[in-house]
């Protein structure tokens, strides 16, 4: 969560469980995240594996190298992949005390250590701090309030501040950005734009909304999406160490179609 200026006041973060998953609230019905208890480091929802879509950017070799950070810490799903089942360096930034302190009582979020760090920070203050300039390679974005009705912080200005933090690469070894947004609402064009506008039109994709509308974006520094023969050894290379859907991810890739590619 990171406060807009739609967020006067912070929800108190709330828990419920149901056919033995526990899910995380911010004082309505939506759910901002879920964990399932007898396997705390799956990824239960559909829409976070796919927000792990950038591990197809990425070389085999140098997969879980590097820092990944979140912004919006949620259930701390995305932070517990990264931190315990990718071991990567990983920070995750969230505004309300709340949310932190329900994630470590009910979500087995670790305490910090060498590798994990919770800020309690806004988001859009961290990314546009001097001292995580160029500090990130995967950067995890899902920011939405206790209405969940749209992102947070959309702006071009916070775009360009995330591709600020990501690492520059030649064309393989840049930074990534994967955004959770609502594919299926009225402002997700008005968002792929000033994400294009931030990274360029040739550095952003998409892949196909769930079910439920969620459609994550991928947006790259100084990386290239690879050829399909490079992408399906990756994707076979995640399913097989990390049991992620990768080769279904594979077939969802899009190039969002952008005002000035239309006809």
């Amino acid at each position: 969560m990171a406060r807009g200026k739609s967020v006067p006041e912070l929800a108190a973060a709330t828990v419920s469980e149901f056919g033995g998953v526990r899910y995380l609230h911010l004082g309505t019905p939506w759910v901002q995240g879920a964990m399932r208890i007898a396997k705390p480091n799956v990824l239960e929802l559909e829409y976070v594996q796919r927000m792990m879509a950038w591990m197809l950017w990425r070389p085999q070799e140098s997969l879980t190298d590097g820092h990944a950070a979140q912004l919006g810490l949620g259930a701390a799903t995305i932070t517990r992949f990264c931190h315990t089942v990718l071991r990567m360096q990983t920070t995750a930034v969230e505004l309300n005390p709340s949310v932190i302190a329900v994630c470590r009582h009910a979500f087995r979020l670790p305490e910090g250590d060498g590798r994990l760090r919770v800020v309690n920070d806004d988001a859009a203050r961290w990314v546009t701090d001097p001292a995580h300039a160029q500090t990130v390679n995967v950067l995890s974005v899902d920011l939405y309030d206790h209405d969940a009705a749209a992102p947070v912080l959309d702006d071009e200005a916070f775009y360009r501040a995330c591709h600020g933090v990501l690492v520059d690469g030649d064309g393989t070894d840049g930074g990534l950005m994967a955004v959770n947004l609502f594919g299926r609402h009225a402002s997700f064009e008005a968002s792929v734009q000033r994400i294009a506008a931030a990274f360029g039109a040739d550095r952003v994709w998409n892949l196909r909304p769930t079910k439920e509308g969620n459609t994550v974006v991928v947006a790259a520094r100084g990386v290239a999406l690879p050829d399909r023969t490079v992408l399906a050894a990756r994707a076979e290379n995640i399913e097989t160490r990390f049991g992620l859907p990768a080769r279904k991810w594979l077939r969802m890739i899009r190039v969002p179609l952008l005002p000035a590619d239309r006809p």
